[in-house]
């Protein structure tokens, strides 16, 4: 197996590249389009201000004109906590991007359950057609087998990276099985500083990107590890992870001691 093959994603059903790519780190257009054509197709976008990136906006316009909008897996990302402000930044993101829906609309951040008013709302809104699953991001990782076991929820957006690895214990184990939601990970740099020479072991040289994706992907429960790049060149260096597979055990080693050291 490498990581050039699709994946599908838990029980939603829909088939996604391993790496999936963030809106708000200022990439240009091309680098998206890019990645997109590379075979990683699943793209995140804020259905609020801050989270929503033109550039990403112009490149999904341009895949949905040049006809390829099935192969594309659109989550959008709502923090509103408010059924009216939810729904009206969805449907203004859904007409910006110039598509008719999402195909996964992700509630976050949520250290507890959602409020069953919050939860019905968005039920109502793929009852109407404008998202065709539900999805929840967040840092409780006890959270998330809860809610699995209640089937609302489709797919999971989890904090995993080598300094923090609690979700192998405390979340992975129970999201296994032929219904299982899909897994997406998050924050597999720890925000660059897996990345940092200075914060290395004595003698001990820093874990690239793509050997923190590689990291990520080489858990047998993960579907898709998120990455966010600021240029084309950082793109096409992540897209390296394409070409590669899963890590050896000696390298998993490695990446987890360094995530000690950091840890402590």
């Amino acid at each position: 197996m490498d990581f050039a093959d699709e994946r599908t994603l838990g029980r939603t059903g829909l088939k996604v590249g391993r790496l999936g790519i963030a809106s708000s780190y200022g990439a240009p257009a091309p680098a998206f389009i890019e990645a997109f054509e590379r075979g990683c197709n699943y793209f995140t976008w804020g259905s609020f201000i801050r989270g929503r990136s033109k550039e990403m906006a112009r490149a999904i316009r341009e895949i949905v004109r040049a006809g390829k909008r099935e192969r594309l897996v659109l989550a959008m990302i709502t923090y509103a906590h408010n059924n009216f402000f939810s729904e009206r930044g969805l449907v203004r993101g859904l007409k910006d991007l110039g598509v008719d829906y999402s195909d996964v609309l992700i509630l976050g951040y949520f250290s507890r359950r959602p409020s069953q008013r919050l939860i019905n709302g968005a039920l109502r809104l793929k009852e109407r057609g404008l998202v065709r699953h539900l999805g929840l991001t967040g840092h409780n990782r006890s959270l998330f087998p809860r809610l699995a076991e209640q089937g609302v929820f489709d797919l999971f957006h989890i904090r995993y990276n080598a300094v923090h690895r609690g979700a192998e214990t405390e979340t992975f184990p129970y999201l296994t099985g032929g219904e299982r939601p899909g897994v997406v990970t998050f924050t597999a740099t720890r925000w660059g500083r897996l990345l940092n020479a200075k914060k290395m072991p004595p003698g001990e040289s820093p874990p690239t990107a793509v050997d923190c994706y590689r990291f990520n992907l080489s858990h047998p429960v993960v579907d898709v590890c998120m990455t966010g790049a600021k240029t084309e060149e950082q793109m096409r260096e992540n897209l390296g992870l394409m070409d590669t597979g899963p890590m050896t055990q000696r390298e998993l080693e490695r990446i987890r001691r360094i995530g000690d050291h950091l840890y402590h």
